[in-house]
């Protein structure tokens, strides 16, 4: 299949696609609805799924007066952002994109010896005109691309399953459709994401395509071209964040548990509420976590987020969570208006963009003490706990590395084992037991 072609239309709304490929199976639901299935409450929350923000179709751009897009390309929608957001000044810009730059140059040193630095840096937010090059150094996804060279490109010019394609397809529309880059049907950020998007299903056939991980790769594009997005799509899925686009969704739902255990320290009133009406973690986190609130956080939030996360890892997915819950529940006022389940999913599912500040949500996510030790202490838990209730693990987890210093030490480590002078120690190591053994079988 090839991608979606662009489609011109100017007065007439657009009209819908006619597939021909089969219904698509039971497992291709969607993350929502598996995770609503989860608890059994699919049906009674089946509206909860949809947010303007981030869902809808092309006449929603095209049936009303194009306005001028914010600093973003966002035209509209929830996470459009006025223009009285403040503003850094050019010096002090200026002088942040230089300290990047020398960072840039010895990254490698900057992350073994003066990590912290890099920390701070990337919380008080990495520069916009940088911010692409700064994730795939952050992620090493820079040097899986230059390892991979061509690999795209092949993985592009192969078949792909019609089963993924087809879900694929119908999906594109759905990804920040009031973004400039996506709001054409058939435009080039719809080209892009759908080859993307593509290729993944064809690097990992056993995985196959998860809907979460479209709006995560429409974000990558709105930095990144379609083939540095795709690597870092590839580290997002296998370093930060493993299994979380897997079937059966074992590695989110682990994370639920985790999650919930960690809001019970940091915040008894919100997990006492949630307890009381009996809301599975798995409701109001998945889209949270699989999407990296990129559908959920006003967009300087977002990128904000994300700047933390490829720099910390998941820790600070959970961090940015249970702030959330903190935020919206707790306090007795706010609980106060919430007096039932549906109440209170609305509440998590349509989070105000007033109700969150960019620079204040920065502030308490870091002062938060979740660290990536209590995070891989409450997992041995929670899988001891999976294990004696339900059994084995379906799916093998993979080791998930905790942002961008794990995976500079992950990278340090295999270039020691392939060098030339370890691989030497090794044969002198065992030389002298060789010898021996070959002396006795004389």
């Amino acid at each position: 299949m090839t991608p979606p072609s662009l489609i011109v239309q100017e007065a007439a709304p657009l009209p819908s696609v006619v597939h021909t490929h089969p219904r698509p199976a039971p497992d291709t639901l969607s993350y929502l609805e598996s995770a609503s299935m989860f608890s059994g409450t699919l049906e009674s929350l089946s509206g909860l799924g949809d947010d303007a923000s981030s869902l809808g179709s092309d006449s929603e751009i095209n049936g009303q007066a194009m306005r001028r897009t914010d600093k973003y390309g966002f035209l509209g929608g929830a996470q459009y952002s006025e223009s009285n957001e403040k503003e850094t000044s050019v010096e002090v810009a200026r002088h942040r994109e230089t300290k990047w730059l020398e960072m840039f140059k010895n990254w490698d040193k900057w992350i073994a010896r003066r990590f912290p630095k890099v920390k701070l840096r990337c919380r008080k937010g990495i520069p916009s005109s940088l911010r692409a090059r700064a994730w795939q150094l952050l992620s090493n996804s820079e040097e899986l691309l230059k390892t991979n060279l061509g690999k795209f490109e092949e993985l592009e010019r192969e078949q792909g399953d019609p089963k993924w394609l087809d879900i694929i397809e119908k999906d594109l529309h759905r990804q920040f459709p009031f973004h400039e880059m996506f709001a054409a049907r058939g435009g080039y950020g719809q080209q892009d994401l759908y080859r993307i998007l593509k290729a993944y299903t064809v690097y990992r056939p056993e995985e196959g395509y998860c809907q979460a991980q479209a709006p995560v790769a429409a974000v990558l594009l709105m930095h990144m071209p379609a083939e540095q997005a795709f690597w870092c799509l590839v580290q997002i899925c296998e370093k930060y964040l493993p299994g979380y686009y897997s079937a059966g969704l074992e590695a989110i739902q682990l994370d639920g548990e985790i999650f919930f255990s960690l809001l019970r320290r940091v915040c008894p009133m919100a997990y006492r509420h949630l307890k009381k009406f009996k809301i599975d973690p798995i409701l109001y986190m998945t889209e949270w976590f699989m999407c990296i609130f990129s559908r959920t956080l006003p967009w300087a939030c977002v990128l904000r987020v994300w700047d933390m996360f490829f720099c910390e890892g998941v820790k600070i997915v959970f961090r940015v969570g249970l702030v959330l819950l903190k935020q919206m529940l707790g306090s007795v006022d706010k609980l106060r208006e919430l007096q039932g389940m549906y109440e209170t999913m609305e509440r998590l599912r349509n989070i105000p963009p007033d109700a969150i500040r960019e620079d204040a949500l920065v502030l308490e996510v870091t002062s938060l003490p979740v660290t990536e030790a209590l995070i891989d202490r409450e997992c041995s838990v929670q899988v001891r706990k999976w294990r004696e209730s339900r059994g084995e693990l379906t799916h093998q987890l993979s080791p998930r590395l905790h942002g961008t210093r794990a995976i500079h030490e992950q990278k340090r480590r295999r270039n020691v084992l392939q060098s030339p002078c370890y691989l030497l120690s090794l044969l002198i190591s065992h030389a002298p037991r060789s010898l021996a053994h070959d002396s006795g079988l004389r």
